[in-house]
């Protein structure tokens, strides 16, 4: 009896190698694919309003335990609030890897100043204080751990930027001030220093009086002294009033919204940008699996 002819098994990898890749791809397209959920994942963590309002509640619950701890309060409060640090400490390095853990681009994490700065504030909070001679730097330390809040809210941040933006301007409005306090200076120790050596003595106190003309602090008691010898000095003192006050106060105002007029369009451009890159991004990668499916079609039809 002839035995029964056998036939090739068509489900079989090694008659079908490109069966065993496609395997191999579908293993790693799984991979990525848990990988993406896992970063998306924790990017929506991250952008989420209950995580940034979380964030904010805790610098502002870690100002408020700064504070107490200036009074003196019962030791069991004082033990409390150790554990409170501890824990806000805890919250902060979480908080920090999770940004970190968002970012697309881990490199560029610390190019931006902002991240540099939170993250070298919450390394300053992991200094221990357990030895006497570090317990005033640690507090010190962990009191800088308020000025997270201006990295935090975005309007405190926009309105940092633009005042670091504005010093160089406001620097050549300072120097014309610093001009225009030394001729008034001069000229008021020429001749009013014979009527109060301590106010118009040499030029530097001249200017110190002069300062505390502009802050209008009792000015018109300087103005009056020297009226009584020379009837027309409230020329000086208007003038000088009318060019710090007003011409120069205006103008610093004025460089300031400049600015911050400034910064707010660039933040819009660059919001835009990052959203068209964003959404470049999602078309490319809608791309690359479409053409996986393709490939993977073409394969299965080849079989």
């Amino acid at each position: 009896m002839a035995s029964p002819e056998t036939y090739p098994n068509p489900d079989s990898d090694a008659e079908h190698p490109a069966r065993g890749s496609n395997s191999e791809n579908d293993a790693l397209t799984q991979e990525l694919s848990a990988v993406t959920k896992a970063d998306s994942f924790v990017t929506r963590i991250e952008a989420s309003p209950l995580f940034q309002g979380s964030v904010i509640f805790i610098i502002v619950l870690s100002a408020i335990s700064i504070g107490a701890k200036t009074y003196d309060v019962p030791p069991l409060f004082m033990q409390v609030m150790s554990i409170l640090d501890a824990g806000i400490t805890v919250f902060f390095l979480a908080e920090i890897v999770l940004r970190f853990s968002a970012c697309q681009d881990h490199r560029g994490f610390f190019k931006d100043g902002w991240n540099l700065f939170d993250t070298l504030i919450v390394i300053a909070s992991l200094v221990p204080i357990a030895n006497a001679q570090a317990v005033l730097i640690g507090r010190l330390l962990r009191v800088f751990r308020v000025l997270r809040l201006v990295s935090v809210v975005p309007e405190l941040r926009s309105l940092i930027n633009a005042l670091l933006k504005a010093i160089p301007r406001m620097g050549y409005i300072a120097l014309l001030m610093f001009i225009i306090f030394y001729i008034y200076g001069a000229t008021g120790s020429l001749f009013f220093s014979d009527i109060n050596e301590t106010l118009w003595g040499d030029v530097s106190i001249a200017m110190l009086t002069l300062f505390r003309v502009a802050t209008f602090e009792d000015w018109t008691d300087v103005m009056y002294e020297t009226m009584e010898v020379y009837p027309l000095s409230w020329l000086f003192y208007l003038s000088f009033i009318f060019l710090t006050a007003f011409v120069f106060l205006n103008m610093m105002v004025g460089t300031i919204l400049e600015v911050m007029t400034a910064e707010h369009n660039s933040e819009s451009e660059a919001i835009a940008h990052r959203e068209r890159h964003l959404m470049s991004d999602q078309l490319n990668k809608m791309q690359r699996q479409l053409n996986t499916v393709q490939s993977l079609l073409e394969g299965k039809n080849k079989l």
